[in-house]
């Protein structure tokens, strides 16, 4: 398993009886940028606090790879997410990582990171092996953690399977006091699972995102559909929502329709009130204070 936080790669054995023993005596490998004169003892009190604090997570409860990876900041191998596995992307694909670069500076390739990184997504079907993300920092010329550090930061980057339609309801405030909990629960419900676990299927998966800027149609959900690869990916908006709605909009799309995007409210026209406009209905008339064609 490896730590990626802070520069610092900290490699700590999985799925071994060892576990605790060696998480308890944590081991800073030569991934992180110390120079020759550093002293190495300046780093060991912040090593037995990492200890200290993952041990304290291991002993609540014993939860899956998925979980943890999904939650913290590393990563742990699996026969799916290992830097030994090959990647690269697709043909078609390096025509599009090719027109990426061209928009920046040759000597500031690494500011491409995010785009490629959502790329590769798309390209896997909705989430980020290890290996892909290796694969970007050889494009872009940096090192394997300079990509790390983005793809763990941005929520929007999974790091861990999603079904091929992944579910983000809006958590924030006020889509939660017009009852984002209530359609979260109602999706949960509905396709038998936690958040951010895929159905038995790989159909459907159910994530939170933060605020996506659709507050005057709040409550809102977005689908990300991978159902096509990079070639047909969608990112649509549902809003207006309601649990039996989104439970309606589920169906659809596992009978393979496509339900209108936008507000769900037949009352609403895009952002307008429910019922149409009673204000602003005609032209509006200029400044009476100031000859404008005069300006």
């Amino acid at each position: 398993m490896s730590i990626l936080n802070a520069g610092c790669v900290i490699r700590i054995a999985a799925n071994s009886d060892q576990n605790l023993r060696v998480f308890s005596s944590l081991t800073l490998l030569h991934f992180c940028p110390f120079s020759a004169d550093t002293d190495s003892t300046m780093f060991a009190p912040a090593a037995r606090v990492a200890s200290k604090r993952l041990l304290e997570i291991l002993r609540q409860s014993p939860q899956t790879s998925r979980s943890f990876s999904t939650a913290l900041n590393y990563h742990i191998d699996s026969p799916d997410n290992s830097p030994d596995l090959p990647w690269k992307f697709s043909d078609a694909n390096k025509e599009k990582v090719t027109e990426i670069l061209s928009h920046y500076p040759s000597n500031y390739k690494q500011s491409a990171v995010i785009p490629l990184l959502d790329l590769a997504q798309q390209q896997h079907g909705g989430w980020l092996p290890v290996s892909a993300m290796n694969a970007v920092a050889k494009v872009i010329e940096v090192a394997p953690i300079r990509v790390y550090e983005v793809a763990t930061f941005y929520s929007m980057f999974n790091r861990t399977k999603v079904g091929k339609y992944h579910l983000l309801v809006c958590g924030t405030t006020p889509c939660m006091i017009r009852g984002s909990r209530e359609i979260e629960e109602a999706l949960l419900n509905h396709l038998g699972v936690k958040r951010n676990e895929v159905t038995k299927d790989g159909m459907f998966s159910v994530g939170e995102m933060e605020c996506m800027g659709c507050c005057v149609n709040a409550p809102m959900i977005t689908v990300a559909d991978y159902t096509k690869g990079s070639e047909g990916y969608t990112y649509n908006y549902y809003e207006d929502v309601t649990p039996k709605r989104v439970v309606e909009i589920v169906e659809m799309l596992r009978r393979g329709e496509k339900p209108p995007v936008g507000t769900q409210n037949p009352k609403r026209i895009m952002g307008g009130p429910e019922g149409g406009n009673t204000t602003l209905l005609s032209e509006p008339k200029p400044p009476p204070c100031r000859d404008l064609d005069a300006c």
